[in-house]
């Protein structure tokens, strides 16, 4: 055929017409220098991204008449065969279709040959991956100690499936995808040695089709060179490729952070019907919030979007007022819902209903800052006394008092009045001689109750009110130890809440049911609390449903003095 398609036509002939791998051309440029050049060489990576090149860069540059050189002349007859592909003394060999034992054996038997009329014998596999367990093994010694007028070039896509034993005698060298911003220059330079009318949209647009691979990059330049007429527009590039305007992308975005979901879902029945790849669509969507995210967290995004400059802009814009944290959720909730998208047989269906999941993932405030407003607030309380005070005094009554009608009426006091304070005596949770022992006990406990309420359970279980006198209060306390040691630990509060439901200031006691004080207890007395334990006993909820449960019928009741 008489065309040439652009990326043989331009395919690079010296190491510095490879775009954007010089980590690899600038390390053989030294090897070749210093005379040390590996005699075996691993060059792994994406497709399209300059590896064969690469390998056969080097073999002109080991073969070269003025050589071994980094600059090869591309003048010689070496470098001529080997640019034309018909060198006597480089061999390039599919492993792919070369891949048996047979084959490798009779490149054994060729190798003590000297070269025709080059330094070096050289031989390129490419895809040597593909290369069966039989032949890598055949290849291992040859590989290992080769004469000195060889050289091996691999290159392959899957370096993690050659065996070590052959990845362990090769210098390996990883190349790595291309930029957008380096595809779009590269192409453009092209479509001017070629005289075409594209406008950088459009580049851009073939470069992020490309996923990083300049050969891609060039095919799909010629794809849209041989259909376009005149002057090349993203218009026309969108329509020729199939591909999904990347406009379309920030408006689902937007659609999605501000919750329309009748815009978004219109947004995508248009992608349906004008016959879109759902399932592309969401990969592009999962790439579009992942940037997001990286451009809102606001650290090193130039290296980890590989987007063009006015669309960092847009997606800086996008993310201005919506929080890290929200963003965080709505990745997740899309990468989760990947696999359910993928393997769907309706993917339009189900994008739809991952979109509505996540509008009712609604934002959240960052943990840090919901702190940061807590001790705030915390702060300008202990800053001013007074409002604390009442604050204290606001919680005290909530949980201790016994509500009634007139504390509705309640009002905030007017500027220079004095705040209400808690008077023990006008509250309905205070002393009153009139009532019981019993009465005044199930109060006390309702006040420890707020301040400790394990502790005033426990009180409450085993204890009660034995005496009472103006200078002193007696209380008789039974249960376990761990019980007793409970209500010893925790005397002081027990004391404090003591004084505050009397009113005044006593001489805390405690006596233990059988102890020193226990002897006084009357015959009646002790039958009469017996009595009343074992009514507790069988009214307890959770002996009633062992019973109901077990179909049991109680028979003793035994107390544990």
């Amino acid at each position: 055929m008489s065309y040439l398609v652009l990326a043989r036509k331009y395919r690079p002939q010296t190491f510095d017409d490879v775009v954007k791998q010089e980590h690899v051309t600038q390390t053989l440029s030294h090897a070749i220098v210093s005379g040390r050049v590996a005699h075996a060489i691993l060059f792994s990576g994406p497709r399209g991204t300059g590896k064969t090149t690469v390998a056969r860069i080097l073999a002109k540059a080991m073969n070269c008449k003025k050589g071994p050189t980094p600059t090869p002349c591309n003048e010689c007859q070496s470098c001529k065969e080997i640019t034309s592909g018909n060198a006597a003394d480089v061999f390039e060999i599919d492993g792919a279709s070369n891949n048996g034992v047979d084959q490798i054996r009779e490149l054994r038997e060729n190798v003590k040959y000297m070269p025709a009329h080059s330094p070096y014998k050289i031989y390129i596999i490419d895809e040597v991956h593909m290369l069966s367990i039989a032949a890598f093994n055949a290849l291992l010694k040859t590989l290992e100690e080769p004469p000195a007028h060889v050289m091996f070039l691999f290159a392959t896509t899957e370096p993690h499936k050659i065996p070590i034993t052959i990845l362990s005698r090769c210098q390996r060298h990883d190349l790595r995808r291309i930029s957008i911003v380096s595809v779009s220059d590269h192409i453009a330079s092209l479509c001017a040695k070629e005289g075409i009318d594209i406008d950088r949209e459009s580049l851009e647009l073939i470069a992020g089709e490309s996923g990083g691979s300049m050969r891609d990059a060039l095919s799909l330049l010629d794809q849209v060179m041989s259909c376009a007429e005149g002057k090349i527009t993203s218009g026309k590039v969108l329509g020729i490729l199939g591909i999904i305007d990347r406009s379309i992308l920030f408006d689902i975005s937007a659609c999605l952070l501000r919750g329309d979901v009748p815009e978004l879902l219109d947004i995508l029945d248009i992608i349906y019907d004008n016959g879109h790849n759902i399932k592309e669509l969401y990969a592009d969507l999962l790439e579009h919030f992942r940037n997001l995210l990286i451009v809102k967290m606001g650290k090193k995004i130039e290296r980890l979007v590989d987007v063009p400059v006015h669309e960092l802009r847009l997606m800086s814009e996008q993310v201005n007022d919506i929080s890290e944290i929200y963003l965080s959720r709505v990745l997740d909730m899309l990468f989760k819902e990947e696999s359910a998208i993928q393997f769907s047989l309706q993917p339009k269906l189900a994008l739809e209903m991952a979109f509505i999941r996540m509008f009712q993932a609604k934002p959240v405030l960052p943990v840090d800052i919901l702190i940061e407003k807590l001790d705030n607030l915390q702060k300008g309380i202990y800053e001013n006394p007074d409002a604390y005070k009442e604050l204290q005094n606001i919680r005290e009554i909530n949980h201790l008092k016994v509500r009634d009608p007139s504390a509705s009426e309640s009002r905030i006091p007017d500027a220079g009045e004095e705040s209400p304070r808690l008077k023990p005596e006008s509250s309905p949770v205070s002393f009153d001689s009139a009532r019981s022992h019993e009465e005044n006990w199930a109060r006390l406990m309702n006040m420890i109750s707020g301040k400790k309420p394990a502790m005033a359970a426990s009180l409450k279980k085993c204890g009660r009110l034995r005496s009472l006198t103006d200078q002193s209060l007696e209380i008789e306390v039974g249960g376990n130890d761990f019980e007793l040691k409970l209500i010893h630990k925790n005397q002081d509060i027990i004391k404090e809440c003591c004084n505050v439901f009397f009113g005044k200031s006593l001489e805390l006691s405690f006596v233990t049911r059988g102890g020193e004080h226990g002897a006084d207890e009357s015959p009646q007395e002790k039958k009469t609390r017996a009595d009343q334990l074992r009514t507790e006993a069988l009214n307890h909820p959770l002996i009633k449903a062992a019973v109901e449960i077990f179909g049991g019928k109680i028979t003793d009741v035994k107390l544990l003095q």
